[in-house]
């Protein structure tokens, strides 16, 4: 490497890294954006170090790592051109605390950037693979302040039981009592003051609060206590007991090699997953519920959603277990089936955000569709069949249909519930279906080739938007045949990953095809082997070179994953060979 010449910046290692928060789309040039970045990193480094770069002073050399952070204008997401809004700037050092000799640079510093690339001359930086870092363990705060900063909070919270609520609460208030180390509102000693709790429980506990019609703030510690019962009316100090965590993950890490697995399908819903926030939530979500060190059983889970459906109902073939071991980080998957009972309280925390990613995005025009599944109601949206939610009763549904801006529903003949259509109509909800009504419901024949009842306020042409036999498939294939725990008498986490594997299925097959069924991406890439290296510090797929690698690649399905929870912070990577 030559010596830099006067008003130079040489960078000796880089790393660069694109992420997207909130919904699902990179735009028509997922790599173009990527060199677009790197294309405006010189002349925001220039900017940045201008007082360094007169030429006049000898050479200095930060020797501590430097973390950029590069913020996007709306003007530039999914467009064209790079328009940075302002960078920030802030040394890293090795142990992750601040270093100890290194430039003085203003953490954060925000910069004003000019929308222009710029050649920047000096040498090319190398771009690869960081030095590894211990990953940051995932905190609820982290994970509902991010929610709080996109204003999305409380619409999460509208969708949550009220024990989900109160459960995140006392994890939120415990993780702030952990950082100051004294008593929190609420705890013997401690005086409440509710400006002095942290954001996002301040939020949570108003909802709790709104939802008991008690007075907010509250003005004691006791009216404060009342907030964290398992009930409202019990008695003082009655609060539930959390449930006791006897999950854990008892087989070894697995060691780095390589392993031939028989589908590379469970890798794939990583990309989808982290587009959506749903992957970066999952290390919170299980961290609320004392489930941390969980996460490889949830992606293990995950990973038996879309591998073979189990044999008389309960047994695995060894290439699926291995499958599913190798995508969870683990030499061997235990049985699920305990986990599948102590994370129901994280679960409509992750129902709510990948909810959320749909709903923000819908439009209120396009129709929703509901089927019956599984003893209970399936809300899909009818653009790409993507699932929304699924719940047990019509109360449950209809916040997330409001969510979605009370769109008109197409109710699908199915196992619905003795008195769902009469409930959906009581809710506001306006919608037409092929399902025969009861002597009560109060629904209208319409004038149509085939047998169809609506409630009114309902355009009769939307109905050719559902799509009978496709939605059957869907519900069919995934909430019922593709059993991840077969064994649990809970089915929470069941429909929790069988939203999740559908929703990313659903992306995939959008990206390759433009529309067409999950159940097309299930059945297209479920005996699509792969080769898989686990390294320090990343995790690397190699696919085999043919049709389906190309459409793979094509349609943006093979970009790296990073910071991978139960990976323990790898990097997932995709190539062919």
């Amino acid at each position: 490497m030559s010596a830099p010449t006067g008003g130079e910046v040489t960078v000796r290692r880089c790393v660069v890294r694109v992420v997207r928060r909130g919904g699902w789309s990179w735009g028509p040039d997922p790599r173009g954006l990527v060199q677009r970045a790197l294309d405006a990193l010189p002349e925001l480094l220039a900017e940045r170090f201008d007082d360094l770069l007169d030429g006049d002073g000898p050479d200095v050399e930060i020797t501590e790592p430097v973390r950029l952070s590069v913020r996007l204008s709306a003007a530039g997401r999914g467009g064209s051109g790079l328009v940075p809004s302002g960078l920030v700037l802030e040394t890293v050092a090795a142990g992750g605390g601040t270093p100890s000799e290194s430039i003085p640079l203003p953490v954060p510093v925000v910069l004003p950037a000019r929308s222009s690339p710029s050649d920047g001359g000096g040498e090319v930086p190398e771009f690869g693979p960081g030095t590894p870092e211990s990953p940051p363990s995932p905190t609820v705060a982290a994970l509902f302040e991010e929610l709080a900063a996109r204003e999305e909070l409380v619409a999460l919270l509208a969708l949550l039981p009220e024990e989900t609520v109160r459960r995140y609460l006392s994890a939120l208030l415990a993780e702030s009592a952990a950082e100051r180390a004294g008593p929190m509102a609420g705890e013997p000693g401690g005086s409440f003051v509710a400006e002095e709790l942290p954001g996002p429980a301040v939020v949570l506990a108003a909802e709790l609060a709104r939802r008991r019609s008690l007075a907010w703030p509250p003005a004691t510690r006791a009216d404060f206590a009342g907030l964290l019962l398992g009930s409202p009316g019990g008695p003082a100090g009655a609060e539930t007991a959390p449930i006791a965590a006897t999950a854990s993950v008892t087989e070894s890490s697995r060691p780095a090699g390589e392993t031939r697995v028989g589908s590379v399908l469970p890798f794939l819903l990583a990309g989808p997953l982290a587009r959506t926030g749903y992957l970066d939530a999952i290390g919170p979500a299980l961290s609320g519920v004392d489930l941390a060190a969980a996460t490889p059983l949830f992606a293990a889970a995950l990973a038996y959603k879309v591998l073979g459906a189990p044999q008389r109902g309960w047994r695995r073939t060894p290439a699926d277990d291995l499958a599913a071991a190798t995508f969870a980080g683990l030499e061997s998957v235990p049985d699920l089936t305990a986990f599948a009972g102590e994370a129901g309280p994280a679960l409509p925390v992750l129902d709510g955000v990948l909810a959320l990613s749909l709903c923000r995005g819908h439009d209120r025009a396009d129709p929703l569709l509901i089927t019956g599944v599984d003893d209970g109601l399936l809300l899909v949206d009818a653009q790409g069949l993507f699932p929304i939610a699924w719940t047990s009763t019509v109360d449950e549904l209809v916040p997330h249909w409001a969510a979605c801006g009370r769109p008109p529903v197409l109710v699908r003949d199915s196992p619905l519930p003795a008195s769902g259509l009469r409930d959906l109509a009581a809710a506001g909800v306006r919608f037409i279906t092929d399902a025969r009504p009861l002597r009560d419901d109060p629904l209208t024949r319409l004038r149509w080739p085939t047998p169809l009842w609506t409630t009114g306020g309902v355009e009769p042409r939307l109905a050719t938007s559902l799509s009978a036999e496709r939605l059957d498939e869907l519900a069919r294939t995934l909430f019922v045949e593709h059993r991840a725990v077969p064994l649990a008498a809970d089915r929470a986490l069941e429909h929790s990953v069988s939203l999740a594997a559908a929703l990313a299925l659903g992306m995939i097959a959008w990206q390759l095809w433009e529309g067409d069924s999950p159940v097309r991406a299930l059945t297209t890439f479920a005996d699509l082997e792969a080769t898989v290296r686990f390294t320090r510090d990343a995790v690397r797929v190699k696919i085999p070179l043919g049709r389906r690698h190309t459409d793979l690649w094509r349609g943006g399905a093979l970009t790296d994953v990073p910071d991978v929870v139960w990976l323990d912070g790898r990097t997932l990577t995709f190539s062919g060979g």
